[in-house]
């Protein structure tokens, strides 16, 4: 990570606690709630699929210079159960991506999401001062899309052909963001929906 607008830090809600991402640390407990599937709509896939292959799929993601990960560990268990980032970082401009996300099957649908989304859009709006945060999706990928939309981000068009993907396929990412204006009112809206008092 050669910026330093973004540096690791914990993020704790009541149920995620976001940890900078060790891939020694955390590759074996990711390692157990992941499967093949998880990367389906991912241009970046892990290429062997064993336990050393995912922990060199972890660091790599860690040498990307714009990007820092985080391991998602849910707070009742203390149990590794997905990786979200902040990428695509723009200092200069204020803005960044969160991304490259995803969850074990069995946390689906839990408020892990959402409250990761929330720590995240917290920190990037409150203490770097972002003006923008954005997210994309596969467009194949709708269970993605309405998690995002459900969060509040304004989706704002498809890039055609952005990725070509490990399977050849030829990806068109939708664009969501959410901008320091509209920050208040999503944030109030996930306090709500996370039963967070104000």
């Amino acid at each position: 990570m050669s910026q330093t607008w973004v540096t690791p830090v914990t993020l704790t809600g009541r149920a995620v606690r976001l940890e900078p991402l060790d891939a020694d640390r955390h590759a074996e407990g990711l390692w157990q709630v992941v499967s093949p599937d998880t990367f389906q709509y991912f241009a970046s896939v892990p290429t062997e699929w064993t336990l050393e292959g995912f922990r060199k799929y972890l660091q790599n993601l860690l040498a990307v210079l714009d990007m820092c990960p985080f391991c998602q560990v849910e707070v009742a268990t203390n149990q590794s159960v997905g990786v979200t980032t902040f990428m695509e970082i723009r200092p200069a401009h204020r803005g960044l991506e969160i991304g490259s996300t995803w969850i074990a099957k069995t946390h689906q649908g839990t408020t892990i999401n959402p409250e990761a989304k929330y720590l995240l859009l917290r920190h990037a709006f409150e203490n770097l001062k972002a003006i923008r945060v954005q997210l994309k999706t596969d467009s194949r990928n709708l269970q993605s899309q309405r998690a995002i939309e459900k969060i509040g981000a304004k989706r704002e068009g498809v890039l055609r052909n952005h990725y070509i993907m490990p399977d050849g396929h030829y990806r068109h990412s939708v664009y969501f963001s959410v901008t320091d204006e509209e920050w208040p009112e999503v944030k109030a809206k996930l306090e709500t929906r996370l039963g967070y008092t104000p």
